[in-house]
């Protein structure tokens, strides 16, 4: 006997004799045929199996069906996505949701946005974290931005951002009537006269700490030498020197105890800052919660009260803040917790900056430390290790290769973003070619690190001159784009309503730093290390962070 299978379905079977069989793929009896009869089986219960496994079961249909539930809301975002409209910039949106281009910008801002520049020209809106934020990149545009009052405000974003990130409530309410103007009022007391006492404090409180941590008496290396990490150096000065000129310090002591602890706190807080700025709620992100939390509390009014030599800018915030009894004492600490992080988070990198790139050019180092050494002796003061140093604002005025030095590399280092917020739906006239409409909400991005890396402004751009911004022995300040001079060449630290305040008072206690360091230091990259390079992460937010540190050596020099 033959068995030919012709479907699952169908059999055909021949045979020289009658005879009863059984199916292979049924247990029910064929029918027999001779000859060239043919039995044709068709089986319902076959059939049956056979749609079950080449049709969709019924779980098949659940899952396609949570699929499509799943991605209804992607095809809600794009079917409902922002389209450009007519005199608009272009619009660079991203696939997703709400995010947009965040990640892409995240990972290098710098770089993403020279690229969106080649393919769209100067004026581009991108959409990053829900965001349409409408950039600006031709700096002979800026003073346009910079000069709009009414219809672009900066305040709106910092008043929504700062209570999210420090833990305060806002100040733009009814509970607090008139506490935003005073708080900008206040910050007029880092400015003027008030900055000579604030730079003679800082002075003091730097050779504190250089004299008790780093000029004792202590065993070094071969050759008197101590070896350390860079970063570390230069965050474990500036922040308890900067610490104690605006907060004070404790009534028993010239030093607060609880200061490495807070300022390990510190660094971990400002680790996670980027994210808080990009508003991700700080549930989320428990520990950073639980240590913002501590140094909070560090600030809160009974342990203020005790504390000596506060100056002028905290006492008036205090007697300010104490004016509202809607505010809470952790309310009022974290106001003053914000302006810490205001007050060394962007001064202790850009100090390391300024450190790093003499250290690693040597040619300017001697140049600098002998201007230092020329300015003292021009005031009747010779130089001795053993004896304190102190700066007085007018003698740091005359250090113009130092102040060239750290303007270069805050040129290198800056990437701070200048933020407007469109207040209605206008046409932003830039000059007699270029407009751009734009919608309520919207925020205006100027972006200083592509004017700092600009090779039609700088000339090797990547590279550090110390004496960049010196001619004919005084500051240079004409540079040109496209033959035409510019208004803003280096922009650090903003611009119009939205510049630093506090801009005069870091730039003072950089130099301060860097003159005891150069006066009682010889200093010496530790061999071996390939060069340092930035960190992208806080891009858009101030001064860039070191990839890594940098192991260095000192000694107290003889001369």
């Amino acid at each position: 006997m033959t068995w030919t299978v012709v479907t699952t379905d169908i059999i055909i079977m021949t045979s020289s004799s009658s005879s009863s069989v059984t199916s292979p793929v049924s247990c029910e009896p064929a029918r027999a045929v001779t000859g060239s009869c043919v039995c044709v089986c068709v089986r319902e219960r076959e059939r049956e199996q056979m749609i079950e496994c080449l049709g969709p079961t019924h779980s098949d249909m659940s899952a396609l069906l949570l699929l499509l539930l799943g991605l209804l809301p992607l095809i809600i975002c794009v079917l409902r996505a922002r389209k450009r409209r007519d005199d608009e910039p272009p619009l660079i949106n991203g696939w997703i949701p709400f995010l947009g281009k965040a990640l892409e910008f995240g990972r290098d801002a710098y770089r993403f946005l020279e690229e969106q520049k080649k393919k769209f020209g100067d004026i581009f809106t991108v959409h990053i974290a829900g965001k349409y934020m409408t950039f600006i990149m031709d700096p002979l545009l800026y003073p346009s931005i910079i000069k709009q009052g009414r219809q672009l405000d900066f305040h709106q974003f910092s008043d929504k951002v700062a209570p999210i990130v420090f833990g305060y409530p806002p100040v733009m309410n009814r509970k607090s009537p008139g506490l935003h103007d005073e708080i900008i009022r206040s910050f007029h007391l880092l400015q003027g006269d008030n900055l000579t006492s604030l730079t003679e404090s800082m002075m003091g409180n730097l050779m504190l700490v250089y004299r008790q941590d780093h000029l004792s008496e202590r065993p070094g290396e071969e050759g008197g030498w101590r070896s350390g990490s860079m970063y570390e150096f230069c965050n474990s000065v500036m922040f308890e020197a900067t610490f104690l000129t605006l907060y004070g310090r404790p009534s028993s002591a010239s030093r607060h105890s609880e200061m490495v602890v807070m300022r390990e706190n510190f660094v971990r807080f400002d680790t996670m800052f980027p994210l808080l700025v990009a508003e991700v709620p700080i549930w989320l992100l428990r520990r950073t919660k639980a240590i913002r939390e501590k140094l909070i509390n560090y600030f809160l009014p009974h342990r203020m009260s005790c504390w000596l030599n506060t100056s002028h800018f905290i006492r008036r915030r205090l007697e300010l803040l104490d004016q509202y009894d809607t505010l809470r004492d952790v309310d009022k600490a974290a106001h003053h917790f914000a302006i810490l992080w205001a007050s060394v988070g962007n001064t202790v990198p850009a100090s390391f900056w300024a450190m790093y790139y003499l250290v690693s050019h040597p040619e300017a180092l001697e140049v600098v430390r002998r201007e230092i050494h020329d300015v003292l002796k021009l005031s009747g003061v010779e130089f001795s290790s053993d004896q304190d140093v102190m700066f007085s604002r007018e003698q740091l005025d005359k250090l113009v290769y130092l102040e060239s030095s750290i303007n270069e590399s805050l040129r290198l280092s800056s990437a701070s973003m200048n933020i407007r917020v469109a207040q209605e739906d206008f046409s932003l006239r830039l000059d007699g070619e270029h407009s751009a409409a734009v919608r309520k909400g919207d925020i205006i991005v100027l972006y200083p690190q592509s004017l700092h890396m600009d090779p039609d402004i700088y000339d090797e751009p990547q590279t550090f001159r110390f004496d960049r911004y010196i001619q004919d022995g005084r500051e240079k300040t004409d540079f040109y784009k496209d033959g035409q001079r510019l208004r803003y060449y280096r922009m650090p630290f903003g611009s119009g309503s939205s510049m630093c305040p506090g801009r005069y008072f870091a730039v003072n206690e950089i130099k301060q730093f860097l003159c005891l360091l150069l006066l009682y230091f010889d200093l010496q990259l530790v061999e071996g290390q390939t060069r340092v390079t930035v960190d992208c992460g806080r891009a858009g937010l101030g001064i860039l962070l070191p990839s890594t540190d940098v192991r260095f050596r000192y000694r107290l020099r003889t001369v």
